[in-house]
């Protein structure tokens, strides 16, 4: 199925392997951040993350990319998920991860913004790829009814 709903028609498409962080605080807030302009789904929310560069493993780009987009250091990294989305541009497969060390000033490298969640997630538009993390977030902590706020 493709990100919206539809049927995906075009042949099949190797999928492109990123590294996802939940970066989870103390107090249980989660860190979404903005895609950068220039980007496909520019300006939609997300946890931060990016594609594998050869030889890598999950945890090994995942510091990579959050110390290039975010200018911290992750400490442990716990694998979690793997969720394929088909995106119009890309058959991405995530490999999302919890994250509950890191250390330095949160600075970001690419002028994307940045949000401490809880859910419902109250930014918007939030990108497909993010919505299975908040539904499995909401099935830990016990958490009925909506997952986000929907656009508009």
């Amino acid at each position: 199925m493709a990100a919206d709903g539809a049927a995906a028609t075009t042949t099949p498409r190797t999928p492109v392997d990123v590294a996802v962080g939940v970066l989870i605080a103390p107090d249980c807030r989660f860190l979404l951040t903005t895609r950068p302009a220039g980007k496909v789904y520019a300006g939609w929310w997300e946890f931060p993350g990016g594609k594998f560069e050869p030889g890598e493993t999950v945890q090994q780009a995942l510091a990579r990319e959050l110390h290039e987009e975010l200018g911290i250091t992750v400490g442990a990294v716990q694998p979690w998920q793997q969720e394929i989305i088909d995106y119009p541009h890309a058959l991405v497969r995530l490999h999302f991860c919890k994250v509950f060390d890191w250390r330095g000033d949160f600075e970001m490298r690419e002028g994307q913004a940045m949000a401490w969640q809880t859910l419902p997630v109250q930014v918007t538009p939030v990108l497909p790829g993010t919505l299975p993390v908040l539904r499995w977030l909401a099935a830990e902590r016990g958490h009925t009814g909506a997952t986000h706020r929907e656009p508009g």
